[in-house]
């Protein structure tokens, strides 16, 4: 069972560890078997300072033996092609899709390996709310985008499970079957009722939990305002 890991021991993560399993999630799916993906290694507590503000200063990015940016990257196929009397088409928004979900494939994969291997990590979800600050940091290239970051180290803790909906919540049979107020009662009501849950209303001065979610965590002005910054950024990195 998953569990995120934001605090770790002091414990360093090898290079031949790190490399084996770098190249062993490799083998995961590709678009035609392009790999359009990088991985920058960051281990030096220097480059982890300057990271750490665009992922919102949270510990663990300065606390981790090692960060790894996971990006979409279609440069690398692109010079390949220039180098190879090849004209190639992708600089646009398909072709950064594509590189996306190659790219978090990828992550993914990385994920299941280094927990086989006793590896804790955290998935930073704010790689995409201010990329301009990692590629400048990171040096990253025209059509290449950071699309993920992983904190990773051996652990020092062992959180308790985080809640899931169940299984029918999400799991169409044939096709669509969309939710009638009945059904989201059905599947978010356990979660609701949570103590943990209920605290985070209570401390947030809210009436519901998805209040907690549309007005403070993830509001319909931050998400605007952090879209149009994403869209101005894949521009400028030779994506729209």
């Amino acid at each position: 069972m998953h569990r995120t890991i934001r605090k770790y021991s002091s414990r360093e993560v090898s290079d031949e560890l790190l490399n084996r399993l770098l190249n062993e999630a490799a083998r995961t799916q590709t678009m035609g078997n392009l790999q359009l993906y990088s991985v920058v290694v960051t281990r030096s507590q220097e480059m982890k300072e300057r990271l750490a503000p665009a992922h919102f200063n949270q510990p663990m990015v300065k606390g981790a033996p090692v960060v790894l940016t996971i990006c979409a990257d279609f440069n690398r196929t692109t010079k390949w092609a220039n180098c190879r009397k090849a004209d190639p088409g992708y600089d646009n928004p398909l072709s950064f899709l594509n590189a996306a979900t190659d790219a978090l494939l990828y992550t993914q994969t990385l994920c299941n390996l280094m927990e086989d291997e006793g590896l804790g990590y955290c998935f930073l979800g704010t790689t995409i709310y201010m990329p301009q600050q990692i590629i400048d940091i990171l040096k990253l290239p025209r059509l290449t985008m950071p699309v993920a970051t992983l904190t990773v180290g051996w652990p020092d803790e062992n959180p308790p499970l985080t809640d899931r909906l169940p299984l029918e919540s999400f799991v169409h049979n044939e096709t669509y079957h969309d939710y009638s107020p009945a059904d989201i009662d059905t599947y978010y009501t356990p979660k609701e009722q949570l103590p943990e849950n209920q605290h985070f209303v209570e401390i947030n001065n809210k009436e519901t939990l998805a209040q907690v979610f549309t007005d403070l965590r993830y509001t319909r002005k931050d998400n605007e305002a952090l879209s149009q910054s994403l869209l101005e950024t894949l521009k400028r990195q030779g994506f729209m």
